[in-house]
């Protein structure tokens, strides 16, 4: 194994945390545990010849590796299933009232490997599927390449469909084989993956409904969460709603409404 020595780490840690926000200064064991199988694999012989490795990386794919290592990509079908039953059964209807031109607009902000914005995508469809004429493509994003790609294939294992109604997976799901389905065509056109970074500023032409920031504030310290969450404020409509993970909350003071655990409204 790759020892970090006490310089490497603080370096690593800055670069990752002023790129990208996520704090990973009490992490030293998991870098190494996540990263030196990887420096040896390909023949890196420290962690400094790594980082110049990083700095010197204008594709952006040893960057999304990395991102990918030290981060969690952990998520399924109906995740905190009470933000879905929230957003069915009050958020849209508020929205459908709203709305004059059918123009919804959603983004996932951490979209990770498509489970989220795939269940919210069966959810709209299935609320507006007897009201044509609504535009309910939605964006989602996250920071590694690597998870949307395979967001963008929507093949997912079986064990991973299981919170899901019968129903949904009749419709919205292709068998592949025993083990594995895969989100039909229709459905994945409604879900549009882009590689993002949430520390750059945003640049939306319209702001959004309804915003889907969940479990990815864990890794940041307060100051850069604060910022994320006033940005946030301003690219949502009036009345636009923010999720954010269970595990996770807007520090006081915020220009947000809180509504129930881990939602929280723009003043109308």
């Amino acid at each position: 194994m790759i020892k970090l020595t006490d310089q490497e780490f603080i370096t690593l840690v800055n670069f990752i945390k002023s790129n990208y926000g996520i704090n990973l200064i009490n992490k030293r064991v998991l870098l190494e545990g996540r990263l030196g199988n990887y420096l040896i694999e390909r023949g890196i012989l420290s962690y400094s010849d790594y980082l110049k490795l990083l700095e010197n990386d204008t594709t952006g794919k040893e960057v999304g590796i990395l991102l990918t290592r030290v981060t969690t990509n952990h998520t399924y079908f109906m995740r905190e299933a009470e933000h879905f039953a929230y957003f069915k059964n009050t958020v849209l209807p508020q929205l459908e009232s709203r709305i004059t031109d059918r123009d919804l607009r959603l983004w996932c902000a951490a979209s990770s490997t498509g489970e989220e914005p795939y269940t919210l995508a069966m959810i709209l469809e299935d609320y507006f599927g007897a009201s044509p004429g609504w535009n309910k493509q939605m964006l989602a994003s996250d920071i590694s390449s690597k998870v949307i790609e395979l967001a963008q294939a929507g093949v997912y294992h079986a064990d991973s469909l299981k919170e899901l109604p019968a129903s949904w997976k009749t419709k919205y799901f292709t068998k592949i084989d025993e083990s594995s389905f895969q989100i039909t065509p229709k459905l994945r056109k409604e879900v549009v993956f882009r590689l993002n970074n949430l520390m750059e500023p945003f640049r939306f032409k319209r702001p959004f409904h309804a915003i889907f920031c969940r479990n990815v504030m864990i890794y940041f310290d307060a100051p850069t969460k604060a910022d994320l969450v006033n940005r946030m404020y301003d690219i949502l409509v009036p009345g636009g709603y923010l999720f954010i993970g269970h595990t996770e909350s807007v520090a006081k003071p915020t220009r947000f409404n809180y509504i129930m655990p881990s939602v929280y409204q723009k003043g109308v």
